[in-house]
């Protein structure tokens, strides 16, 4: 973890509590549905019931063992019945609420979450259609904490938290990062209208899945941005530049390589955090900026926007410059035609209608990501004269305890050949419940 990012977590421990509500954990895993399991060159699991049967028969006891207070799965087969069964027998018998979700367009997988209904009790569930090329879903669960007798002093505390499970688009290409971008962006937005329909303004929330990228891609500097933390990155320090940062991996995917793409993001309330379409926008640029640079024979070159000895350029040369990047106008639709619009707004900062060197300047230094804490200088002068209800009222936090990827080598960049669950590994993240009071 960059010192920065440590800095800023240890802030956050040291915000005021009054006292702990005991641990809940959370567990995150890809199971891998039997229609994608490849046998060889020519069959799939799902054609050989024993299998099937037996492996998510050993998910489930892995899962059960653990007995993780929030379970969410991806890539679970929603489209057969006797698998769907099987873990909503085994998970309703261990006590657990089970929600199931399957992609658009019939694609046979989804997503199953699962509420240990001893520890929270869920409040309202939603379902999120993404309705992109990727028929990409996300449930969001509002959930209560359940506090035990030896807590009841704080009966009076808001105890809620919002959970919510999603698996985001394969990056197919460099331009498919627009497309997990604008997939992130939709679930922060749908989170901040459940917030403000629901009267929820601080509320922990809890991000859980496959999300398909490492820590360097702007979609996890996106979210970073918003105040969320990598839960497993929080009690696994490393160095944020250095030899280890990919030290951990959680996937080996069809292509053989192993990463790191599965996370259990946590934002605790806090007074200040950057507007989400600005923040999305700075996101959308860094990706911009990457691909410009990667086809660009000079370093240095800002964009090949401006045309040899060009000062300026205008909004239809703006887009056929977007256009020969691949960025609009191809099938993934990368970016839509309004978030064109924002982004020119973004970089256009003095409205002239026209974006010249200076404007790019801008948009560059603007991308630096900064994450915000919620004691820093800066975010009391923002916040100083903002009425804010967080003040007066107490409401709960998450801290991780522990946090912990089986199969264990993983931990350590190494993927073990007799790993036999799936293609990913299970995350899981146990968290301290405490209340907080600002006055």
């Amino acid at each position: 973890m960059g010192e920065s990012n440590r800095d800023f977590y240890n802030q956050e421990q040291q915000a005021p509590s009054s006292s702990s509500l005991g641990s809940v954990s959370c567990t995150t895993f890809n199971i891998l549905a039997p229609i994608y399991k490849r046998l060889n060159g020519q069959n799939v699991e799902s054609e050989f019931r024993e299998l099937w049967v037996s492996r998510n028969e050993s998910i489930l006891d892995r899962l059960l063992d653990l007995s993780s207070s929030i379970i969410c799965l991806q890539e679970f087969w929603v489209g057969n019945e006797e698998l769907v069964r099987m873990y909503e027998k085994r998970l309703g018998d261990a006590g657990y609420q089970t929600y199931k979700l399957p992609r658009t367009n019939n694609r046979g997988d989804g997503l199953l979450a699962a509420v240990l209904q001893n520890d929270f009790h869920v409040v309202n569930y939603r379902e999120l259609l993404l309705n992109d090329i990727g028929d990409r879903v996300a449930q969001l669960l509002h959930a209560e904490l359940v506090v035990h007798s030896s807590h009841n002093q704080h009966s009076d505390m808001e105890k809620q938290v919002l959970v919510v499970n999603t698996h985001l688009i394969f990056p197919h290409d460099s331009s498919y990062c627009f497309v997990r971008l604008r997939q992130v962006y939709k679930i922060l937005q749908y989170v901040d209208k459940y917030c403000q329909e629901n009267q929820l303004p601080h509320v922990p929330v809890i991000l859980c899945g496959d999300w398909n990228g490492s820590k360097k891609g702007n979609v996890c500097k996106f979210l970073q941005s918003q105040g969320f933390v990598s839960s497993y990155d929080i009690t696994h320090p490393y160095t944020y530049d250095g030899e280890d940062f990919s030290k951990w991996i959680s996937h080996r995917n069809h292509r053989g390589n192993v990463c790191g793409v599965d996370f259990i993001w946590l934002r605790n309330p806090s007074i200040y955090r950057k507007p989400l379409k600005e923040s999305f926008m700075e996101a959308v640029l860094g990706n911009i900026h990457n691909i410009s640079v990667e086809l660009s024979t000079e370093a240095t070159a800002p964009l090949p926007f401006l045309e040899p000895g060009g000062s300026h350029i205008t909004y239809s040369q703006f887009s056929k410059a977007l256009s020969e990047l691949g960025i609009i106008g191809h099938p993934q639709d990368c970016l839509g035609t309004e978030d064109m619009k924002d982004l020119w707004e973004h970089i256009d900062t003095d409205g002239d209608g026209v974006i010249d060197l200076s404007d790019f300047a801008g948009a560059w230094n603007s991308c630096g990501f900064v994450q915000q804490n919620e004691d820093s200088e800066e975010n009391r002068a923002r916040t100083k004269d903002i009425p804010n209800t967080l003040n007066t009222a107490n409401t709960i936090r998450f801290n991780v305890s522990k946090a912990m990827l089986f199969p264990p080598e993983v931990e350590r960049g190494a993927w073990p050949d007799d790993y036999s669950l799936s293609d990913h590994a299970q995350l899981t993240v146990v968290f301290s419940a405490g209340t907080m009071h600002y006055s």
